[in-house]
Parts: structure tokens; sequence; C-alpha cells
């Protein structure tokens, strides 16, 4: 459901904004508007020292030879926060990429995960975001995991996954549950809504909030500077999605 001060990636482009702390080093991946527009976001309002590396926007991907330096820079831990997408998600933090059904004879394939596999260990902070909530896309068991959000205790990894970030809703990684709980729900969404557009049980705590709606500043900021930044890189997602 649409709101009428705000489209649900405007939405989703602030959620994300807020999460970004002053002097992290942030990483946006390819075809990922809605974080590259929150991460701008942030830089421009209240984490001015953020160092941002997003991906097909010249101004803010600081490397000449392709992603190698950035990878390289992310394996030595020097990246504080990733934004990673998934074409499903599951409860215990689970991303799939690659393929919709049997993998050798899919019913949908998926671009792949490019570095997914690397960062999600890697990077210490990964919130988790989709443009999509329902039941097809947020399942018990997603058909290939493309990130694996928990490793056996022998496996070394510094990453994990912190938050979900969804059209309905913000989702919390538990680790001592190894799961997600429900947060908050957006303005004019249902506790119910979300549990029916969620293929698996989904936990709510008694703290369960309602999310804070974009502010007045927030709002001009992407419309304004924000929006001519990624204009260029996204220009059907600037025209349909930001007013």
């Amino acid at each position: 459901m649409q709101h009428p001060d705000y489209t649900v990636e405007e939405l989703m482009s602030v959620l994300v904004s807020r999460e970004i702390r002053d002097k992290e080093t942030v990483a946006v991946g390819t075809l990922s508007p809605v974080p590259a527009a929150g991460a701008i976001l942030a830089k421009l309002t209240h984490a001015p020292e953020a160092e941002l590396l997003i991906w097909m926007i010249r101004e803010f991907w600081p490397f000449s030879e392709g992603v190698k330096e950035f990878f390289d820079l992310a394996q030595r831990g020097k990246v504080d926060l990733f934004f990673l997408g998934g074409a499903q998600v599951d409860r215990y933090a689970n991303t799939n990429l690659h393929v919709i059904g049997d993998y050798e004879k899919p019913k949908v394939r998926l671009p792949g995960g490019a570095g997914t596999g690397t960062l999600y260990y890697t990077v210490p902070r990964v919130i988790l975001f989709t443009t999509d909530h329902h039941p097809k896309s947020f399942v018990e068991h997603v058909d290939f995991v493309t990130g694996a959000g928990q490793s056996p205790p022998e496996v070394y990894r510094q990453g994990k996954a912190s938050k979900c970030l969804t059209p309905l809703c913000v989702l919390s990684y538990i680790e001592e549950k190894g799961e997600f709980v429900l947060e908050s729900v957006h303005p004019g969404i249902t506790v119910e809504k979300v549990l029916e557009n969620t293929g698996f049980s989904l936990e709510v705590p008694d703290q369960a909030t309602e999310t804070v709606p974009p502010s007045e500043e927030e709002l001009e900021v992407l419309r304004s500077q924000v929006k001519e930044k990624i204009r260029q890189a996204y220009p059907h997602f600037v025209k349909r999605c930001i007013r």
C-alpha cells in the first residue's frame, strides 16, 4: 500500500540512511538504487564523514581496477557495513540470488551472487534488504544459499546479519536465536499483514513498534540533492520512485 506522503522506495531509502553511522565505510553493490540513495542521504545529513563505496556512481567509487580493489579492501576488514539484497530470504538470514526451484532444473534463473559469499563473511555488519515482501520472497528455507546467514562454529567469519529492511517492516536478526524477529511495522501496515506475507513463523516481541516515518528534512534532501546524484546511474528508479 502506497503512502500519500512518500513512496515505499523513499521510505526504505530513509531507513537505509538511518542505519549508517558517521565515519563508517559503507558499501553498496550493483543494481541497488534503494541503498545507494539511502547511503548518499546519510552522508548529506547525519553522517558527513562516512566513506561511501557505491558501484555505478563515479563520485563514490574510488577504484580504477573494477571490483578487485574493493574486494581486497573488504577482505582486509576495511568495510564496516554492506547492504545485501536477495530474491529469497529465510528466517535464518540466508539469501538466494541464484535460482528459484531445483538448481538443475530451475523455474527461474537469477543473476547470481557476485561477491555475496565473500562480503557476507568479511563485512562486520550486513543489512539485508528486499523491495518485495510476500510468502515467495520470505521463505522457511531458501532454494539455494547464495549468502549464508550462519556458519559452523569452526568457520571464521567477521560478517553477520543485523537487520532486514522490507516494504512492510523492519526485521532484527537475533544472534542468540539464530533467526529474524519483528522490530517494527511501517505506517499503515498491520502486524497481521506482515505475518500473512511472511512464509515462516515470525516472532512478534512485545516491544515491536511502528517505524518512524520520513521527516520533512529527509524527504527534501532525498528529492533534491540525492535525486540528482543517482539520476545518471538509476534514471528509471528516479523517475518512478522519487517524487
